[in-house]
């Protein structure tokens, strides 16, 4: 039975909830998650017209036979899960990622953006059949691998940290638990995802899963006289979770870190802020293309920047223009296990966030370059502005660029909030302004067409 934890975070990429069982709404949100990255709908309607409880699990089970009707095609899920909350019992389906492009019946392709259901356009809907038609690579299962290939020591690692996660201790099955992450296929083999994670030395079955390190000298990789201008190489390797560590530690141990003396207290400022960092290197390590052979994620430390490169170009519909409000992976199972291990804070916000920190601790915003065959990551270490003080940390990446936009130019008006934020719609611009409002941060200054938003 799901544990009731996860209605605590509220609607979001990965969970959905609606308070009136309908058809029309199920459907639509079965093929937002199935197009997406899979997730869990949640229905928190218990009663019936009569408001008497009868039934549900039937009634809703008739519900979802309806709304499988509205699908093309039909999205494959569970059945309906009793889950026990303080206020009763709600209704939840788990609903699987799919390898096929699914729509509703009037022919609209629907992706799952934050916490509601997107209509797709032309071009989306094709880029995003590309790379449902390249298959799900992680789920193949690696010739020659063995279940005694993985460690137990890592799996235990694994249990424990999901033990955290979810506040609950898996007392099952382990071959069940790793089939259903997706660790082994049905006949018991390690899949791609499972040899990535839990064995001791991947790079034996797939060499392009290794991370090369390389601190340069200059601004480029060109030293003197033609040579390679680095003064430190590093060929990292291990399953995944151990490169997140082993990078992390090579970055830490090359920063630069300065002292700034606030009152009567030392507080230590990094070259770049941890969470942008570690971000960038989870989110290269979790959605590389493991298809490609022949080059491994690098990291390249320059005296003004740091470049995190990640073969392979940006997945599905995902574009450098919305890779903040989107999202979407080539390899959710094994980004769920990094969300596992604690390496991810919470699923779908990494970039928002990384955008955030960046700008609040003074620096540029981070630069992203995507190709056909690669993505990167840029994190500039010169601080351009003034960073943000504490009291203004707890916006969102929006807000962010607002209280910027205000300290620039000494106001914002709606319309240069619109300008700012495009393709974001003109109530979701608004509740972001009030919310700063009723916060303390902004004062609303005139009405109407008049109105404008200063610092308080």
């Amino acid at each position: 039975m799901l544990n009731p934890e996860f209605l605590k975070s509220g609607p979001g990429p990965r969970l959905a909830i609606i308070e009136k069982a309908e058809a029309k709404a199920i459907a639509e949100t079965l093929v937002a998650f199935a197009n997406t990255e899979g997730g869990t709908l949640v229905i928190s309607s218990k009663k019936d017209g009569d408001g008497e409880n009868k039934n549900e699990s039937e009634r809703l089970l008739k519900i979802l036979k309806e709304a499988d009707a509205l699908t093309s095609p039909v999205v494959v899920t569970g059945s309906w899960e009793p889950v026990e909350t303080d206020e009763g019992t709600v209704y939840a389906l788990r609903v699987p990622r799919s390898i096929e492009l699914h729509a509703v019946n009037d022919g609209r392709v629907l992706i799952r953006s934050d916490k509601s259901n997107r209509p797709l356009g032309g071009q989306e809907i094709l880029k995003l059949a590309s790379a449902k038609s390249t298959g799900d690579y992680e789920s193949e299962p690696v010739p020659g691998a063995t279940k005694d290939d993985f460690s137990q020591k890592i799996i235990d690692e694994y249990l424990a940290k999901r033990a955290e996660r979810t506040k609950r201790p898996y007392n099952g099955k382990i071959d069940d638990l790793l089939r259903e992450i997706g660790a082994i296929d049905t006949t018991g083999k390690p899949t791609v995802s499972g040899i990535l994670l839990f064995a001791e030395y991947p790079q034996h079955w797939l060499p392009q899963s290794g991370v090369v390190f390389a601190k340069f000298v200059g601004k480029t990789p060109r030293g003197e006289n033609g040579l390679a201008g680095y003064s430190r190489r590093e060929e990292l390797t291990g399953p995944l979770p151990r490169l997140v560590e082993a990078s992390w530690n090579l970055i830490w141990s090359e920063m630069a870190v300065s002292a700034v003396v606030k009152g009567l207290e030392r507080e230590e400022k990094t070259e770049y802020p941890q969470f942008a960092v570690r971000e960038a290197i989870v989110n290269a390590i979790g959605h590389r293309d493991y298809r490609l052979r022949g080059r491994r994620i690098e990291i390249r430390m320059y005296s003004d920047r740091l470049e995190v490169l990640s073969p392979g170009g940006l997945p599905g519909f995902i574009t450098v223009e919305n890779i903040v409000d989107e999202h979407f992976s080539r390899n959710p199972r094994i980004v769920n296990g990094l969300f596992q291990w604690g390496y991810i804070e919470e699923l779908g916000l990494g970039i928002d966030r990384m955008v955030e920190e960046m700008e609040q601790a003074g620096h540029l915003p981070p630069s992203f370059d995507a190709r056909p065959y690669s993505f990167a990551v840029s994190l500039y270490n010169a601080r351009e502005r003034q960073a943000v003080p504490d009291w203004v940390r707890n916006t969102n990446h929006r807000q962010s660029r607002a209280l910027q936009y205000i300290r620039d130019h000494g106001s914002i008006t709606n319309r240069e909030y619109r300008g700012l934020c495009q393709g974001v719609s003109a109530e979701t611009l608004r509740l972001d302004l009030a919310d700063m409002v009723e916060r303390g941060i902004l004062l609303k200054v005139g009405s109407k067409k008049g109105t404008y938003y200063i610092l308080k």
